[in-house]
């Protein structure tokens, strides 16, 4: 007799399309990709991996990082440039216990990425939100803060941003680069949706601006292979690489997943992390089409967006009087889900947004979500 116990984060019911889902659905996991790769390296007659790791990383990981990134980001990356963290968001926690105390003012995009929030109300920060457009954060609007307030950190989302699905443009950059070394705070770039972009280029990543030494730009495995690996990075100036790895966290429990790092180092060695990137792009291209062409058919000028050219999700604008969380609600009888742009606000605004993810269903299931997704907006009283 077999008994099953819950083993993932998010569990859906299986009648309910949730368009919540920020990740990539089992079948677009790459098991066979991983049992190669563990079976590679654990028939090498070395234990290493199973010891307490170099406090910044494996060396031999950093280098096929490193080597990974200057590649995809079409920049020179220095492998000493780079700490070894467990995913983005234990990277922006150790950030946040390293370099804010509590009360400190924080600036965040307006909207930026709901869970974020979540970390920096645990460390009790103050959130001011800064004002985007559909370019990003909106430079002018940051100058004007920066103003009146002196923020210890500024966190943003530069590419493919969460949930906006907008990318900074470079002058933007070097103008927010600018400003972070004249009022001295730091940029903390969440560039996990950087190596997703299915169309053009994007700018250079933040993190190459990380001679500044202003700039903390994290990166992840999550979303370029997959979450469970808890696998990430920090790149930034060496005076901050000293002060992640001398941290108490990991002079007590050695660097951050030496274990799986050793098994993706011969991924990225291999060349098959570029291979399944390519697959993920072709796969990410196809599901905006599906999604694009469903919200057009279904829902026309009922809701406004921009089309992704990147990253997970689609961010649609509603009627100025409904309220996406009321949408929900009725949505449920009809079972679709979705998040409420309320939850991506630092100030309790942009309750007729809502947030859509194509990353976790394929094409035909996107299509029947929309669909269900018009027949509970049918049902609301014309009056909402």
């Amino acid at each position: 007799m077999h008994t099953h116990f819950q083993t993932t984060q998010s569990h859906a019911d299986p009648d309910v399309i949730d368009f919540g889902a920020g990740h990539p659905g089992d079948a677009l996991l790459p098991l066979t990709l991983m049992q190669a790769a563990a079976a590679q390296r654990l028939a090498l007659p070395d234990a290493s991996l199973l010891q307490y790791g170099l406090e910044q990383g494996d060396g031999y990981f950093r280098h096929a990082l490193a080597a990974f990134l200057s590649r995809r980001y079409a920049a020179p990356i220095d492998m000493d440039h780079l700490f070894v963290s467990s995913g983005a968001s234990q990277a922006l926690d150790l950030i946040c216990t390293l370099y804010t105390q509590p009360g400190d003012v924080i600036f965040v995009e307006e909207p930026t990425y709901f869970l974020a929030l979540r970390i920096f109300a645990d460390h009790r920060l103050k959130v001011t939100p800064i004002a985007t457009d559909a370019q990003g954060l909106d430079i002018d609007a940051l100058e004007a803060a920066l103003a009146n307030q002196r923020p210890k950190l500024l966190y943003i989302i530069p590419t493919h941003q969460n949930p906006s699905g907008a990318t900074l443009p470079l002058e933007r950059r070097q103008r927010l680069v600018a400003l972070s070394m004249q009022h001295n705070f730091l940029i903390v770039a969440d560039e996990v949706y950087h190596l997703l972009s299915y169309a053009a280029a994007p700018p250079p990543a933040l993190a190459t601006f990380a001679d500044s030494g202003t700039v903390l730009g994290l990166g992840s495995f999550s979303k370029i292979l997959a979450p469970g690996l808890r696998l990430g990075w920090v790149q930034a100036a060496p005076q901050h690489m000293t002060r992640l790895y001398t941290s108490g966290l990991l002079d007590s429990g050695g660097g951050l997943n030496p274990f799986t790092s050793a098994l993706v180092r011969v991924v990225l060695e291999e060349g098959w992390e570029d291979a399944y990137l390519d697959k993920l792009h072709a796969t990410y291209r196809q599901r905006i089409a599906a999604l694009d062409a469903a919200l057009q058919a279904e829902l026309g000028d009922r809701v406004h967006y921009l089309t992704p050219a990147g990253g997970y999700f689609f961010w649609l604008r509603l009627p100025d009087a409904l309220d996406s969380e009321t949408l929900l609600q009725r949505a449920a009888a009809y079972k679709v889900s979705f998040r409420p742009g309320v939850r991506f606000s630092g100030c309790g605004g942009l309750r007729n947004y809502m947030r859509l993810s194509f990353a976790f269903y394929e094409d035909a299931q996107l299509r029947e979500g929309v669909r269900r997704l018009r027949t509970a907006l049918d049902s609301l009283p014309a009056s909402v």
